[in-house]
C-alpha cells in the first residue's frame, strides 16, 4: 500500500511540474495566451518621452541590462549589433533595436546615448523612473536585482539577459536566450522579417 501511495504522489507531482513547463513554454513561444510585453512609458537617450506606440508598425528587438554591466551586456550587445550588420537596409528599416536600462539611478539618458551608439548607431537607449523601470520590467517578465553586499555607489546589478522580439503590432514573437549566437540570431530575425 505504501508502494501505491507513493507511486501516486511521485505521479501528481510529475504532472503539475509538466503542466508549469507547458505554461511556461506557452509564454515563450508566442502562444496565444503569452504575457511577455505591454505599455510602456520611458524617455530615449535624446530626452523623448517614447511609449510603445511609438514604434508601432515597426519590429522591436528589446534587451533589458544596464551600462556598468561588466560582461553580460556588452556580450548581447555585440551579438546584437553583429546580426544587425548582417541584415539588408530593407530588413534592417522595418526593425528598432532598443536597450532598456534597469538601472535607473546611474543610467541617465547622457550616459545611455555615449552607451548605446558604440554598438550600432541605431541602437535606442531607453531609461525610466524607478516606477517607469519596474513597470517595464514587470510587463517583459524580467528579473532584475541590485546585487548584495556591494559598494552602494560601486554595485552590479544581477538581471536575465533575454532578447525579445516584438512584432510590429506590439506583440511578442520570439525570445533569444543568452548565449545566441550572431548568426542565430540574424537567422531568427531574417525569418520573421523576410
Amino acid at each position: 500500500m505504501k508502494k501505491k501511495s507513493s507511486a501516486l504522489a511521485l505521479a501528481a507531482i510529475l504532472v503539475v511540474i509538466g503542466i508549469a513547463v507547458g505554461a511556461r513554454l506557452l509564454v515563450w513561444s508566442g502562444g496565444e495566451h503569452a504575457t511577455i510585453g505591454g505599455p510602456f512609458t520611458l524617455t530615449d537617450h535624446n530626452g523623448r518621452t517614447v511609449t510603445e506606440k511609438t514604434y508601432a508598425g515597426r519590429w522591436m528587438l528589446i534587451y533589458f541590462g544596464y551600462t556598468y554591466c561588466p560582461d553580460v551586456c556588452p556580450t548581447a550587445l555585440g551579438v546584437m549589433s553583429v546580426a544587425l550588420d548582417g541584415l539588408s537596409s530593407e530588413e534592417r528599416a522595418k526593425l528598432v533595436p532598443i536597450f532598456i536600462t534597469v538601472d535607473p539611478d546611474r543610467d541617465r539618458p547622457e550616459v545611455m546615448k555615449d552607451y548605446v551608439t558604440a554598438f550600432a548607431p541605431d541602437l535606442i537607449g531607453l531609461v525610466g523612473t524607478a516606477e517607469q523601470t519596474n513597470a517595464a520590467k514587470k510587463a517583459f517578465k524580467v528579473y532584475a536585482e541590485k546585487a548584495k553586499g556591494g559598494d552602494p555607489e560601486n554595485y552590479t546589478v544581477d538581471h536575465s539577459s533575454i532578447l525579445y522580439l516584438m512584432g510590429p503590432d506590439g506583440k511578442f514573437v520570439q525570445h533569444f536566450p543568452h548565449g545566441t549566437t550572431a548568426q542565430d540570431l540574424l537567422a531568427g530575425l531574417k525569418k520573421h522579417l523576410d
